[in-house]
C-alpha cells in the first residue's frame, strides 16, 4: 500500500516531533507472545488505542489512517518510531508501520465481524498471559540479582568426569592449522615447512607472512573446530571423512584462484568420547541454567512456606 509524496511529506513532519523511546523486548519468544497478545486485545477492545473507533474520537493529533471503523492517529504513530532516527529514516519506518497497521485493522475488522461472542471472549486468555509474563519478568529480575556467575575450572572438569556418557561427539572434530593464498603471493615455497613445523620461531615467521598475503588462515591448533566447517572454508572433496582424517596430515591443493595449505594436528571421529576442550563453554551453560532451575524452584517453594507459616493461604474445597 504505497503512501503518495505528499503524505510522506507529512510523516516527516511528524517523525520530527517524535521523542518518545520504544521499549525493546530482547527474546523472540516473548516478542512472539506480545503480538499475539496485541492482537487479541485489539480482538477484545477495538475501542482502545490506535484502534479506536470514529465514533469515540478522543484528541490524539491528526488522523493518519483509517480502516472501516478505525483510525491511526499521530500519537499512536509516535509510540511506535524510536528517537533520533534522521527525518527519512523515521518516514521509511512510518510508512512500515502504517501499512503494518492497515492491514491487521483488516484482519482484526474481518475477524470481529466473522466470530460470535464466546470466541471473542478472550478475558482468560488475556488474564494467563498476563499472569506468565510478569511472573517470567519477577524470576528474569531475581535470576539477574541472585544468580552465581562464578564457574571455575574446577567444577567444570568435575562436571565433564561425572557426565562422560553424556559427552559423546555428533560430528568430526579436528585440531588444523589452514592457510589460504592468492596464487599471486610471494614465497609460498616456504609455507610447508613452516606450517607443519612446532618451533617457536617458525610460527611467529608464519604468523607475520599470514597478516600480509593470506586470505585467511588459522593457527590455533590448541582449539578444537568442526571439520564440516573447515570444510566450508578449505574446500576438500571427500566422500568420507573419518577415512580422509585418518590418511591425511598434510595437505595442499589450488583451485582456480587459490592455493590452500593444511596440517592436521589431531582428530576425533563422530560417536567418540568428545573432548573436555571442546565441551568448555558448553558444560559451563549446563552449569548456570541448573543454577538458573535451582534458584527458582527455591523461590517457588520459599514464596508457598512463607505464605502458609503466615496465614495467606486458605483452602475451601476438600
Amino acid at each position: 500500500m504505497p503512501l503518495s509524496s505528499e503524505f510522506m511529506n507529512r510523516l516527516r513532519v511528524a517523525a520530527m516531533r517524535i521523542r518518545q523511546p520504544v521499549l525493546l523486548l530482547q527474546r523472540r519468544q516473548l516478542i512472539s507472545r506480545l503480538f499475539v497478545c496485541g492482537l487479541m486485545l485489539a480482538v477484545s477492545f477495538p475501542e482502545t488505542g490506535c484502534n479506536q473507533p470514529v465514533k469515540k474520537e478522543e484528541q490524539k493529533g491528526k488522523v493518519l489512517a483509517r480502516v472501516h471503523a478505525y483510525q491511526l492517529y499521530e500519537a499512536d504513530l509516535a509510540k511506535a518510531i524510536p528517537a533520533g532516527l534522521t527525518s527519512d529514516d523515521s518516514a521509511r519506518r512510518s510508512q512500515s508501520f502504517i501499512n503494518s497497521w492497515v492491514k491487521e485493522m483488516l484482519l482484526v475488522d474481518k475477524s470481529e465481524k466473522n466470530l460470535g461472542d464466546a470466541q471473542k471472549n478472550m478475558d482468560q486468555q488475556l488474564r494467563d498471559y498476563r499472569n506468565s509474563l510478569i511472573i517470567y519478568t519477577y524470576e528474569k529480575e531475581l535470576v539477574r540479582q541472585k544468580l552465581d556467575t562464578v564457574v571455575t575450572d574446577e567444577m567444570i572438569e568435575q562436571y565433564y568426569l561425572d557426565h562422560q556418557n553424556d559427552f559423546e561427539l555428533k560430528d568430526n572434530i579436528v585440531k588444523v592449522i589452514y592457510v589460504k593464498v592468492n596464487k599471486k603471493a610471494p614465497n609460498q615455497k616456504k609455507l610447508p615447512a613452516l606450517i607443519q613445523s612446532d618451533k617457536p620461531q617458525d610460527r611467529i615467521e608464519l604468523e607475520n607472512y599470514c597478516r600480509q598475503f593470506a586470505a585467511n588462515y588459522f593457527l590455533d591448533d590448541e582449539v578444537w573446530l568442526l571439520f564440516d566447517d573447515l570444510l566450508k572454508e578449505v574446500p576438500i572433496v571427500t566422500y568420507n571423512k573419518e577415512l580422509f582424517l585418518q590418511n591425511n596430515r598434510f595437505v595442499s591443493f589450488a583451485d582456480t584462484g587459490n592455493v590452500y595449505f593444511m596440517n592436521i594436528k589431531g582428530f576425533m571421529t563422530r560417536n567418540s568420547q568428545s573432548p573436555l576442550a571442546f565441551e568448555k563453554e558448553n558444560i559451563r551453560n549446563i552449569i548456570l541454567n541448573q543454577r538458573k532451575r535451582e534458584l527458582i524452584e527455591r523461590m517457588h517453594t520459599d514464596i508457598y512456606k512463607e505464605a502458609m507459616e503466615n496465614k495467606d493461604i486458605e483452602i475451601y474445597v476438600k
